[in-house]
C-alpha cells in the first residue's frame, strides 16, 4: 500500500469559514444542548418527506447534543427565521479513534417549507468547509473522507451532494420480518452459549464489536462514549437483546445482536416492531452459527413481546453475506434504501 502523507499536507480547507448567509435566514449560530426539542420538531416533518417510516427521536439528539467529542461551537449551524424557528441545521461528527482512515459523517435536516431556496446548499457549503478544517487538522497518514448518508428517495438531497463533489460510495436496505409466521429455532455449536444480555459485559460486547466491524466498509472501532449511549437510553430493549459466549468462557463475547423498541415510530409505519442496531461475530467465532442463532432468539423475543416485525438495515454489499443469512431467516427487502456519498482525500 502506498504510504500517505499526512492529511494536513493533501487537504485544502478554508483559513477562516464565515457563518452563511441567506435572506430568509435571520441568525445562523452554532447549536446549543437546549435545541434538542426544536431539533425533533424539525426532524419530525423532514423526515416524513425524506424516510417517511422512521425519524430522529429527541431522546437521541439530545444525546448528540452533549456528546464530550463533539465540539458544537465550532462543528454545528442552525439556520434560525425572524420567529426563532430552527429550520435548518448542520452537525459534523468526527470519529473519535481512526485506524484505517480519518472520517467526518455530516448529519442535518432541512424544513420542507423552506427547501429549493439555496438555504440547503448554503448549509452543506459550510458543512463541507468546516468537515475539510477537521481533516486538515489531522496528522496521520491515512485516506480522509467526509461522509454523508442520504435517503434514496431524497433525489433533491443527493444531487446536491453531488453538485459539491460528493460521489455514491455504498448503499443499504431496510429488510423486515414478519413475526405472524412461523420461527424456526436456530442453534449453535456446542462450544458457543447464549444469555441474555449483561450489562457486566457491555464493554466486552463493544471489544467484540470492534473486531467483528473491522472488515465492514467505512467502519472505524466505535467509541465507548456512544456504545454507552446505545446500550443505555430509553429505546435499548435489554430483553430483547442476547450475547453469545464461548462455552468455556464468561467473560469473552463471541457475538451479540442488540435491539431497540421505537415505538414513536409504530404510527408512521403502520406496524409495531423492534429495531435489531447491531448483530455481529467476533471473527474467530464465525461459523459457529452464532448470528443466526442470536437472531432467532431476537425474532422469538419479539413475537412473544407482542410486536408485529422485526427490522434491520444491512449494507447490501456485506462481506460476511449477512444478506442471505437475514433472508434465510425470513428477513425481506423493504424497499428503503440508504446511500453514502463520499468526498474522498
Amino acid at each position: 500500500m502506498t504510504e500517505l502523507s499526512p492529511l494536513r499536507e493533501r487537504v485544502e480547507a478554508p483559513h477562516r469559514l464565515a457563518a452563511p448567509i441567506h435572506p430568509d435566514i435571520a441568525v445562523w449560530r452554532p447549536l446549543v444542548p437546549d435545541d434538542a426539542t426544536a431539533l425533533a420538531g424539525l426532524h419530525s416533518v423532514a423526515d416524513a418527506i425524506d424516510h417517511p417510516e422512521w425519524t430522529v427521536p429527541e431522546a437521541e439528539l439530545r444525546d448528540r447534543l452533549r456528546r464530550e467529542s463533539i465540539d458544537l461551537a465550532s462543528d454545528s449551524m442552525a439556520a434560525v427565521t425572524d420567529s426563532g424557528a430552527i429550520v435548518a441545521y448542520g452537525l459534523n461528527v468526527m470519529g473519535p479513534n481512526p485506524e484505517t482512515f480519518v472520517r467526518v459523517v455530516l448529519e442535518g435536516a432541512i424544513h420542507p417549507d423552506v427547501r429549493g431556496r439555496g438555504i440547503g446548499r448554503q448549509l452543506l457549503q459550510w458543512q463541507r468547509g468546516r468537515a475539510q478544517q477537521q481533516l486538515a487538522a489531522s496528522d496521520l497518514g491515512l485516506p480522509g473522507w467526509i461522509l454523508i448518508w442520504q435517503s434514496t428517495d431524497n433525489v433533491t438531497g443527493v444531487k446536491l451532494a453531488e453538485l459539491l463533489g460528493f460521489r455514491p460510495a455504498r448503499y443499504s436496505a431496510t429488510l423486515a420480518r414478519d413475526l405472524a409466521t412461523p420461527i424456526a429455532k436456530r442453534e449453535t455449536d456446542a462450544a458457543v452459549r447464549l444469555v441474555p444480555w449483561d450489562s457486566a459485559l457491555s464493554l466486552a460486547a463493544l471489544d467484540a464489536h470492534r473486531s467483528a466491524f473491522r472488515d465492514h466498509w467505512g467502519s472505524q472501532p466505535a467509541s465507548e462514549e456512544m456504545w454507552n449511549e446505545m446500550v443505555t437510553d430509553e429505546f435499548y430493549r435489554a430483553d430483547l437483546s442476547f450475547l453469545a459466549l464461548p462455552a468455556d468462557d464468561a467473560t469473552t463475547v463471541a457475538g451479540y445482536a442488540l435491539t431497540s423498541v421505537f415505538a414513536h415510530d409504530f404510527e408512521r409505519q403502520g406496524y409495531s416492531s423492534s429495531y435489531v442496531n447491531l448483530v455481529g461475530t467476533r471473527r474467530e467465532w464465525r461459523g459457529h452459527g452464532v448470528a443466526a442463532a442470536l437472531l432467532a432468539n431476537v425474532l422469538t423475543a419479539s413475537q412473544q413481546a407482542g410486536l408485529e416485525k422485526v427490522v434491520l438495515d444491512v449494507d447490501v454489499e456485506n462481506p460476511t453475506g449477512a444478506v442471505g443469512l437475514y433472508e434465510s431467516l425470513g428477513f425481506q427487502a423493504t424497499g428503503g434504501r440508504q446511500v453514502a456519498l463520499v468526498l474522498s482525500y
